[in-house]
C-alpha cells in the first residue's frame, strides 16, 4: 500500500497546510528536482525564493540586476542556466527572428471596444510568445527577444494627438487587464508568458518635439496624476502582472525610476505590487547622464534601488548604473537586505514561468514554434482588423458596396501598396506571404484594379506626381484613396508638428475630386493619431471614410470584408479611441500637461470625431435603461439597459455608458466613461444587457485621498457620448442616481 501511495509524507502534510492556511503551498509528485530547496516542487514559492537568493553573492546579484537586455548571465554552481528578459508583445511576438502572427497595432485593438477580442489576442500572442521562447531555449539561445517576459501591454494616455507613440496604446485599465489575463494564460502554478505595464507613469509625450523624451519633466498636479495617469496602471496590477516599466522622463523634478513616492509609496505600499519594475531601456542611466539628478554611478545605482527599480535595461551604448550596486552597499548608501529583496521577484517570475520545476507538469513547457501563425490565428488577424475600423462617413449608405455596380476600379495613394507602413512600430517580424496590402485585398473583389501611388517617395508624400492621380481616375466609376502617416511620420522618438495629412497627400484627393465628378470615391486612412479630414469629411463627394488603422497582416482581406459586409458579418462596430480635434487650437502645447482642454473627460468643445464615435451599417435603439442599488455609502450599482438593432444587417454594437457629477464644483472629469462591452445584436431583434458599475467611478481625489460626496450623479447609456455634435444615428438615455458618503442615506430618482 506504501508504494500505491504516491506523495511523500511531507507533501502529505503541505497538502494539509494549504488547506488549512490558503497559503501557496503546491504540492507536486516530483518533490525534488535538484540538491537544493528552492528545487523542491513541494516548497511555497516563497520559501524557494528566499533560498535561492540566499545562496547568491552580493556580485551575483549585481549582475543579475543589471542584465536586464542582452540576457542574464548563467550560474552554473546553482544550476541556473542563462535567462533574457527582452521581450515586446504588443501586437504580435515582436522583433523575434522568424516568423509570428502580426495582429493589428494595439491603437486598432483598442477602437475595437472588446474586451473579449483583446483578451482572445493576447492569448494567441502569448501562445506564439511561449512556443517561439521553448525552441529558443531548447536550442541554447537567449539573445535579446526570445524571452516569454514581455513589455507590454502599453497603457499610456493618449493626451496629445500629435504624440508619435499614440498607436501602442490600449488606453483603458479594463483592456489593460484582458491583455494580462489572455497573456498570462489560467493555469493556477505556471505562467504562460507574464505582462509588464509600461510605461509608469506620466508619459504621454513629447517623443523629440518641441524637447526630446529622455530629457523632459512632466509637471503633473496631484489631481491630474491619480485621476488620469495613475487609473490604468492600478487596474494592471489588480489583474495581476508581474512588471511595470518605468519611463524616461521624470515628474515634478524627480526621475520615474528614481521616484520612491511612484515605486514604493503608490506603486507597493497603496497598491500591494509585488512584482518587479524594470526600467526602459537607458533610463536608469538617463538618472544620471541626462537628469544628472545624482553625481555618481553609485548615487544612481541607489536612488533606483531604493525608490523601488528592480532591474536595468541598459542602453549599450552607454555605461551601465546597477553594475556599482556592490560598490554603493560598500558606501552604506544601499543596504545589502534592500538589494536582496529587490532580486526576489525576478526570481519568482522566473519560477512561475517553470524553470525550474519539471517540465511535465507545466503545460506551456510543450508548446512550440508550430504554433506560429496556426490557422486559426491567421483568422483572429482577420476578425481583429475588422473590429478595429472605424466608419467615420457613410453618405446616403454608400457602404457597403456592391461590386456588380463598378466597372472601372482604382485605387490611389501612399498606403495602397506599401507593405512596410500598414504594421506599426513592435510588430511581428513575419513571413510577408501571410500578408496582404489594400491594393492586394480589393483585387479580390474587384479583378482588374488599377493602381498608382502618386507619391514618389512614400507617406511623406514629397515627391508628388499629380499627372498620375489625373491618369488613373478619369473615367473610374468607384475610385479608392488610400492615405495616412505609417511608421515613417509617427512612431515611437517621431512626434507630429501638426494632424495634417503628409506632404501633398492631400493633394491627392483634391486632385482625385477635381479629375472626376461623379465616382464613388471611399478614402481608406492609415493613422494611428487623429488626421485633419475635416474638409473631406464636409465634402458630398467623399462617400465614406474608414480609419484603419495600422491592422498589419490582415489588412487587405480586413478591407475586402468590410466594404462588402462579407458573410452578412463584416460590418463596422469600431469606435473612435482618441479624440480627434477639428481646430489647432483644440490641441494644448505637447509640454503641458494639465488636462485641462484635453480629452473626452475635459474638452470644452466640439471635435472633429469624438471619442466613442463610429457608424455601421445597421442602426440601433435603445429602449430601457434602470438602475438599482442599496441605499449604503460606497456600493456599487446594478445597471439594465435594452437596445434593439433597427437596421437591415446583423451587427456589433458598442455600448457605451457614461457618468456626469451634478456637483461641478467638484475635482472631477465633464464626463467619465464607467462601462464598455461590444455586443452581436441580429437584424430585428431586441437584447437586454445588465452589468455593475463599481463605486470608484465616481469617487475624486481629494487632499490626498479618494472621497465620494453625497449627492447625484447622471448616467448616459448609448452608442456614443451624449450632447455630441458629431453624432451617431442612435439615441443616448439617461438615468439619475444618488451616491452616498460615509453616513448619507438617499433616495432612487426614476428614469427621465
Amino acid at each position: 500500500m506504501k508504494d500505491d501511495w504516491p506523495f511523500k509524507w511531507s507533501q502529505l502534510v503541505m497538502l494539509c497546510l494549504t488547506v488549512l492556511t490558503g497559503s501557496d503551498v503546491i504540492v507536486s509528485t516530483h518533490a525534488q528536482v535538484g540538491p537544493f530547496p528552492f528545487q523542491n516542487t513541494s516548497l511555497p514559492w516563497s520559501q524557494r525564493v528566499d533560498d535561492l537568493v540566499s545562496r547568491l553573492t552580493l556580485d551575483e546579484i549585481q549582475l543579475q540586476m543589471t542584465k536586464g537586455g542582452g540576457g542574464a548571465p548563467a550560474i552554473p554552481r546553482l544550476g541556473i542556466q542563462q535567462f533574457d528578459w527582452t521581450t515586446e508583445c504588443l501586437h504580435g511576438a515582436a522583433d523575434y527572428n522568424g516568423n509570428a502572427t502580426a495582429f493589428p497595432q494595439s491603437i486598432g485593438l483598442a477602437a475595437a471596444f472588446s474586451p473579449d477580442l483583446l483578451y482572445r489576442v493576447a492569448t494567441a500572442i502569448g501562445v506564439e510568445v511561449r512556443g517561439k521562447h521553448n525552441d529558443y531555449v531548447k536550442n541554447g539561445q537567449f539573445f535579446s527577444h526570445t524571452g516569454a517576459t514581455c513589455f507590454s501591454p502599453v497603457i499610456n494616455i493618449a493626451r496629445d494627438p500629435r504624440w508619435g507613440r499614440n498607436q501602442i496604446l490600449f488606453l483603458t485599465g479594463v483592456l489593460a487587464q484582458q491583455f494580462v489575463w489572455g497573456l498570462q494564460g489560467n493555469h493556477s502554478r505556471f505562467v504562460q508568458a507574464t505582462a509588464g505595464c509600461k510605461h509608469f507613469d506620466a508619459y504621454a509625450g513629447p517623443e523629440n518635439i518641441p524637447v526630446s523624451r529622455f530629457t523632459f519633466d512632466a509637471q503633473v498636479s496631484d489631481v491630474d496624476w491619480h485621476t488620469t495617469f495613475l487609473p490604468a496602471f492600478k487596474k494592471c496590477v489588480q489583474a495581476g502582472t508581474f512588471s511595470l516599466m518605468c519611463s524616461y522622463n521624470s515628474i515634478n523634478g524627480v526621475p520615474a525610476c528614481a521616484n520612491k513616492e511612484l515605486l514604493t509609496d503608490i506603486l507597493r505600499d497603496d497598491w500591494n505590487f509585488t512584482g518587479y519594475v524594470v526600467g526602459d531601456e537607458g533610463a536608469v542611466q538617463n538618472v544620471l547622464q541626462r537628469f544628472h539628478y545624482v553625481n555618481s554611478s553609485a548615487d544612481a545605482a541607489a536612488a533606483c534601488v531604493n525608490a523601488g527599480t528592480n532591474l536595468e535595461l541598459p542602453d549599450p551604448s552607454e555605461p551601465t548604473i546597477f553594475t556599482s550596486i556592490v560598490d554603493a552597499v560598500s558606501q552604506g548608501k544601499l543596504t545589502e537586505a534592500l538589494v536582496r529583496e529587490r532580486v526576489k521577484p525576478l526570481f519568482y517570475t522566473r519560477m512561475r514561468l517553470g524553470e525550474f520545476d519539471p517540465p511535465d507538469e507545466n503545460p506551456y513547457a510543450s508548446l512550440d514554434s508550430s504554433v506560429v501563425e496556426s490557422p486559426e490565428h491567421q483568422a483572429l488577424a482577420v476578425e481583429a482588423a475588422i473590429k478595429s475600423f472605424v466608419l467615420l462617413k457613410n453618405l446616403n449608405n454608400a457602404l457597403p458596396l456592391n461590386p456588380a455596380l463598378y466597372t472601372h476600379v482604382v485605387i490611389v495613394g501612399p498606403m495602397a501598396d506599401d507593405v512596410s507602413q500598414i504594421f506599426g512600430d513592435y510588430s511581428a517580424q513575419q513571413d510577408r506571404g501571410f500578408t496582404k496590402t489594400p491594393l492586394q485585398g480589393l483585387a479580390t473583389v474587384f479583378l482588374g484594379i488599377a493602381f498608382g501611388a502618386a507619391c514618389l517617395d512614400g507617406p511623406p508624400c514629397k515627391s508628388y506626381q499629380p499627372q498620375t492621380v489625373k491618369n488613373l481616375v478619369t473615367g473610374a466609376d468607384l475610385i479608392f484613396v488610400a492615405l495616412g502617416t505609417g511608421t515613417v511620420i509617427e512612431s515611437e522618438g517621431r512626434d507630429r508638428p501638426d494632424v495634417n495629412l503628409p506632404g501633398n497627400q492631400s493633394n491627392v484627393l483634391t486632385d482625385t475630386l477635381n479629375y472626376n465628378d461623379n465616382a464613388t470615391i471611399i478614402v481608406l486612412l492609415f493613422s494611428a493619431g487623429p488626421l485633419n479630414v475635416t474638409v473631406f469629411d464636409e465634402s458630398p463627394r467623399v462617400a465614406a471614410i474608414i480609419e484603419c488603422f495600422f491592422p498589419a497582416q490582415a489588412t487587405g482581406d480586413a478591407i475586402a470584408a468590410v466594404i462588402v459586409n462579407k458573410g452578412g458579418n463584416s460590418c463596422p462596430a469600431g469606435r473612435v479611441p482618441i479624440t480627434w480635434p477639428k481646430f489647432d487650437w483644440q490641441i494644448p502645447p505637447m509640454v503641458n500637461y494639465s488636462m485641462v482642454g484635453r480629452t473626452y473627460r475635459y474638452l470644452d468643445s466640439d471635435p472633429l470625431y469624438p471619442f466613442g464615435y463610429g457608424l455601421s451599417y445597421s442602426h440601433f435603439t435603445y429602449t430601457q435603461l434602470t438602475v438599482s442599488y442599496t441605499r449604503l455609502p460606497r456600493h456599487n450599482i446594478s445597471v439594465t439597459v435594452s437596445v434593439a438593432n433597427k437596421g437591415p444587417y446583423d451587427a456589433d454594437e458598442v455600448l457605451q455608458c457614461y457618468i456626469q457629477w451634478q456637483n461641478r464644483s467638484l475635482p472631477v472629469p465633464h464626463i467619465q466613461l464607467v462601462y464598455f462591452n461590444r455586443i452581436l445584436i441580429q437584424t430585428q431583434t431586441e437584447i437586454t444587457h445588465t452589468f455593475d458599475v463599481a463605486w470608484e467611478s465616481w469617487s475624486y481625489w481629494n487632499s490626498g485621498a479618494w472621497a465620494v460626496q453625497t449627492g447625484s450623479i447622471r448616467l448616459f447609456c448609448g452608442g456614443q457620448q451624449p450632447f455630441q455634435a458629431k453624432a451617431v444615428p442612435s439615441n443616448v438615455r439617461s438615468v439619475e442616481f444618488e451616491v452616498f458618503g460615509d453616513d448619507s442615506p438617499g433616495v432612487y430618482r426614476p428614469e427621465t
